[in-house]
């Protein structure tokens, strides 16, 4: 009897989870798609001091006093992402900035700052695996995606709403199929208890 309830609970928990994904993630995830899609055409604005992952896309300014340093992130096709992390003034938080694209790993790139224009995007996620994993809502910082490269780089790939994953109608239906598989386990193994019992 025990086994049984606790068996129940963990599907009822299962299906749950799963219409959770479909019924209010799924539809939160999609406006806010939406929203993104519209930031591109809204008015440009300056580059926010706090992570808003509302305002991805959105068209931004900054201006870049010093680059500390230039490091660079992978990025596909386009071979790597060239990131200025550069000091805003004397106090308050520091500005990154993806200033072009290059496919040599260790060249060196000279960019001395200034005004930059772009678009909002997510910074580089330097978080363990793990925390990715099991935070998947954390918010990330951000970085200005410029519009004009950096002297000797690639220009930077155009803003994609596909950068951005939609996976809850995925994550919905591992649920349902947990809880499916679940119950067939279970029910396998009450039959094979059952048919022990009449052997004997």
């Amino acid at each position: 009897m025990v086994p049984t309830i606790v068996v129940a609970l963990a599907i009822a928990a299962m299906i749950a989870l799963g219409l959770w994904q479909l019924l209010e993630r799924r539809p939160q995830k999609e406006a806010f798609l939406a929203q993104l899609a519209a930031n591109p055409a809204l008015p440009p604005i300056a580059f926010p001091r706090i992570a808003d992952e509302t305002l991805l896309f959105r068209r931004s300014s900054a201006f870049c006093l010093e680059p500390v340093s230039i490091t660079r992130a992978g990025a596909g096709a386009a071979g790597y992402r060239v990131i200025a992390s550069c000091r805003t003034g004397a106090e308050g938080p520091g500005l990154r900035v993806q200033i072009g694209t290059t496919r040599d790993p260790v060249g060196k790139v000279t960019w001395g700052g200034g005004a930059v224009r772009g678009w909002i995007a997510h910074a580089p996620d330097s978080r363990p695996l793990i925390a990715t994993v099991t935070q998947p809502n954390a918010v990330r910082a951000l970085m200005l995606v410029t519009d004009t490269p950096a002297p000797g780089l690639a220009a930077n790939a155009a803003p994609s709403i596909e950068a951005i994953p939609n996976n809850h109608l995925a994550y919905a239906v591992q649920w349902f199929l947990f809880a499916g598989v679940a119950g067939i386990v279970y029910v396998i193994a009450l039959r094979r208890r059952w048919v022990g019992k009449t052997d004997d």
